[in-house]
């Protein structure tokens, strides 16, 4: 699992998204997985594959699973 609390008291997690391909899909991710409550940063890497999230309390995995779909993506887990 690839989550820690940093020093501000947030919870980042990095997930694994496959399909992104440009910046277009990065910004389509980032968007969506940034309208879930508690999240306060998102980076998408589409090169790696990975998105950071930043939020203030651990997500529903679910919840970021529903935003990757509603972007056209597929969430693949944690990375």
């Amino acid at each position: 699992m690839t989550a820690h609390t940093d020093t501000e008291g947030s919870v980042v997690t990095v997930y694994k998204v496959s399909g992104m391909s440009c910046g277009h899909c990065e910004g389509a991710v980032s968007g969506e997985i940034s309208s879930i409550p508690g999240v306060s940063s998102v980076q998408a890497v589409a090169s790696s594959g990975e998105v950071t999230v930043t939020s203030a309390a651990p997500l529903d995995e679910e919840a970021v699973r529903a935003a990757v779909d509603e972007a056209g993506f597929e969430l693949v887990g944690k990375a």
